[in-house]
């Protein structure tokens, strides 16, 4: 297990130089004081998705004076992402940036101290290990729950917290997950997401295109998960909460149920069984807020300016160093570098992968 985990390090580099005056108020915090914030320049986050709750956990963390940050995200921004998505602006949604580079620029912005690690791409079996292993602990902002139990398998195997968030309409809630020790010797451990919730859920979810999202409800997500990060970071995780905590601020409504302890029955935790995390193949995911289907079946390298050449009899094109657009209504195709597309315009995974034959080969 990681030196990092439920015990963080009680020594730090003696060169480690913080910004006093920059945050002299989070210092006078009891609770973080000049310790906690040498503990949180030395740490490092990463955070899986930076749509709404991403956004917004990643700025709170950089502001905070978090000294890594690694963000992984498959998504570009859009003009119906910046009622919530507080990192983006229109220049962003006018070019599509990807959402992991505009977000490191705009933190850039405000905490050039930090370091953040982009990376446009789909969280995958065959990337996890790379992307997630350097990070002290995970912060789940996906919009998808086969990515949120890969994650889980993840940080099981690996002894690794991570701490998951959801938001949709009014409803906000968070969970953390305190793996145990392999020997599952570790009294501090909690349940993880699979002893709450065994299967996936199964059949048609609710999701913010069709029950729509109120960004209070994303920035109250987005806080207590950073909140319970920071508990962490400063070496008090005795003080983070074991409950699966529930909001509707528009009704008032709040559940809480325990995770105090791990289900010896559980399939992860309990005995140890990583499907989610051997898989080879993952289907086509609907994106959250659009008409949409991904496709990540194909990992090659595209010559995106040969591309636009290429596709420029097809309808309209517009690239960049990252990605390429072709409009061709109904549809439009964004093409990443990797290979990887997001097609806009149908739902059917069918015509997504016959219009990605068509105009980018199979």
């Amino acid at each position: 297990m990681p030196q990092s985990l439920l015990n963080p390090p009680a020594a730090l580099p003696s060169n480690l130089a913080i910004d006093r005056e920059r945050y002299s108020r989070q210092i006078l915090f009891p609770g973080i004081a000049e310790q906690g914030q040498q503990r949180l320049a030395a740490a490092h986050v990463a955070i899986v998705g930076c749509g709404a709750t991403g956004a917004a956990s990643a700025s709170l963390l950089a502001r905070a004076g978090v000294g890594t940050l690694t963000l992984i995200d498959r998504d570009f921004v859009e003009t119906s992402n910046l009622q919530r998505q507080v990192l983006f602006d229109e220049a962003d949604a006018a070019a599509a940036l990807p959402k992991a580079e505009a977000a490191r620029r705009k933190i850039a912005l405000f905490n050039s101290v930090v370091t953040v690690h982009p990376h446009i791409a789909d969280l995958v079996p065959a990337n996890i290990l790379e992307l997630l292993a350097p990070a002290d602990i995970v912060l789940d902002a996906t919009d998808n729950f086969e990515t949120r139990y890969l994650l889980n398998d993840f940080a099981v195997q690996q002894g690794k917290p991570w701490i998951y968030a959801a938001a949709i309409g009014a409803y906000a809630a968070t969970m953390n997950i305190l793996p145990a020790n392999e020997d599952r010797s570790n009294p501090d451990a909690t349940a993880c997401l699979a002893c709450i919730f065994p299967k996936p859920p199964s059949g048609p979810t609710e999701t913010c295109d069709t029950a729509g999202i109120l960004s209070t409800a994303v920035n109250l997500a987005a806080s207590i998960q950073v909140t319970e990060t920071l508990k962490f970071l400063t070496g008090q995780p005795v003080l983070m909460r074991r409950s699966l905590v529930s909001f509707d601020l528009w009704t008032n409504d709040r559940s809480e149920i325990s995770t105090a302890k791990p289900d010896p029955a559980c399939t992860v935790c309990g005995q140890r069984q990583f499907t989610h995390l051997a898989g080879t193949a993952r289907p086509h995911i609907t994106l959250c807020g659009r008409n949409s289907v991904q496709i990540h079946e194909h990992h090659r390298p595209v010559d995106l300016p040969a591309m636009h050449r290429r596709l420029s009899a097809h309808g309209t094109v517009r690239s960049n160093d990252l990605l390429l657009r072709l409009d061709r209504p109904p549809h439009t195709i964004t093409l990443f570098a990797d290979g990887r597309a997001i097609i806009q315009g149908t739902t059917d995974p069918v015509v997504a992968r016959s219009l990605y034959a068509r105009f980018i080969g199979s």
